[in-house]
């Protein structure tokens, strides 16, 4: 989710659920220890419980960078072993990591060294001409010696060569099974799925067999979906009661980020999904498009790209 879920989008995504775990985009152990770590990893504290992302192969680098993350107050540092993306295949990390099973067991053991945070990883079943029982046997069985606090796996192969990111997320079928099987033989380790997983309705079907599941782009394509964690799996009421609240809730913190200098767009990039099927919707997307980019933007503007929606659900509700 490089690019995406910046910390802008982490609080519109808390202030749909108290309960989910959220998670940064994917970050470079070098970049956390050499670059401007408040722009990089900086993050409100009501964003909790949120886990930061790592990417590398040190293990001396990545505990550095855990340490560091946990200074900062993350409760969970995860460790990418699943991207496939061009430049993380050029760093020989991600991915390729399910290539080096005793190379991310050296780095969970030596973040857990430099951490008391829990560690993870999230990794993918195999890549290439792996064969999935053996490649995610052999990562398992590593990072568990190492003393791995959870393992996330996206239920599909990643193919370093001849497929772009976007078609390593469509193309390669999904093996729920797979992951299932892994947490029967290994029934004391946390295990979450991830890939392809849309609709509330499928969440109990794969909780049935494992102890968590992770969206990434639903969440962000579709975020109103995270209304429904908190009453579906936690039975508890979510934080507000549907979009229209989200939005009224987010304005304090998006006048806080302009009157620091910040921009309107660094939370309305991350709305374009809102509204699905609704009418309206478009125009909203529109006016956020036309009206929310400019440097003299502000809540008047987000506000008017609402209207487009709320005034269809005022006159429904009306009727």
């Amino acid at each position: 989710m490089m690019d995406w879920t910046d910390r802008h989008c982490r609080v519109i995504h808390r202030l749909m659920s108290r309960r989910a775990r959220l998670y940064t985009e994917m970050v470079t152990a070098q970049a956390v220890i050499r670059g401007d770590r408040q722009r990089l990893i900086g993050f409100d504290a009501m964003e909790q419980p949120v886990a930061l992302q790592l990417g590398g192969n040190d293990p001396a680098l990545l505990a550095e960078a855990a340490k560091i993350g946990a200074d900062f107050g993350y409760d969970e540092i995860n460790l990418n072993c699943g991207c496939p993306s061009d430049r993380v295949q050029g760093g020989a990390f991600g991915a390729c990591l399910m290539r080096e099973p005793a190379l991310v067991g050296d780095c969970v053991a030596a973040m857990k060294a430099a951490v008391s945070v829990a560690i993870t990883v999230k990794c993918r079943v195999g890549v290439d001409d792996q064969d999935p029982e053996a490649a995610l046997d052999a990562l398992t069985a590593n990072v568990r010696a190492a003393g791995v606090d959870a393992l996330v796996v996206h239920a599909r192969k990643a193919w370093l060569q001849g497929l772009s990111p976007k078609e390593n997320r469509e193309i390669p079928p999904l093996d729920y099974q797979r992951a299932y099987r892994l947490k029967a033989a290994n029934p004391d380790l946390i295990v979450a799925i991830n890939g392809g997983i849309r609709a509330p309705v499928e969440w109990p079907t794969h909780l049935a067999h494992l102890d968590g599941v992770m969206i990434g782009r639903e969440a962000y394509q579709n975020p109103e979906v995270l209304l429904e964690v908190d009453p579906l799996l936690f039975g508890e009421a979510a934080p507000v009661g549907d979009a229209f609240g989200m939005l009224e809730a987010l304005e304090p913190h998006i006048a806080a980020h302009i009157e620091k200098g910040g921009r309107l767009h660094a939370f309305t990039r991350h709305l374009v999904g809102l509204f699905p099927g609704r009418r309206g919707a478009r125009l909203f997307r529109r006016h956020l498009a036309e009206h929310c980019v400019g440097s003299e933007a502000g809540l008047a503007d987000l506000r008017a790209a609402v209207a487009h929606v709320s005034r269809y659900e005022e006159a429904a509700a009306a009727a």
